[in-house]
């Protein structure tokens, strides 16, 4: 159970990072701050980076800080990843297949620590 914390956390962020994607697809004039403001894409990133702060909070009630933290941030760094190369089709060269391989294996080292600890 406190693991879905960490999961529906993850996707929270990853979506808000996505949704922010989504609405600045087309350039954003400052000369028009109100429709910056409106935009309910960006109205959406910002409520889903308010839930994935308030999952945080749940899960650092039941994680160790050193365990919630890496793991979260980089659950959402491969999930953003994952959606950019297979959702909005960016390239993803190889280097950084490897480094997303490795924060998912980090990922899992800390997870079994979990269980072990």
């Amino acid at each position: 159970m406190k693991w879905l914390l960490i999961l529906f956390g993850i996707a929270a962020n990853a979506s808000a990072s996505v949704l922010v994607k989504l609405a600045t697809r087309e350039p954003m004039s400052l000369a028009s701050p109100l429709q910056i403001l409106f935009n309910p894409l960006l109205i959406g990133a910002v409520a889903s980076y308010g839930l994935a702060f308030v999952l945080y909070g749940a899960a650092l009630t039941r994680f160790p800080l050193n365990v919630a933290h890496p793991v979260t941030t980089a659950g959402a760094v491969v999930a953003v990843g994952l959606v950019s190369w297979l959702g909005f089709r960016e390239p993803v060269p190889f280097t950084t297949a490897i480094g997303y391989a490795l924060l998912v294996a980090g990922i899992v080292f800390l997870a079994l620590g979990m269980r072990n600890g």
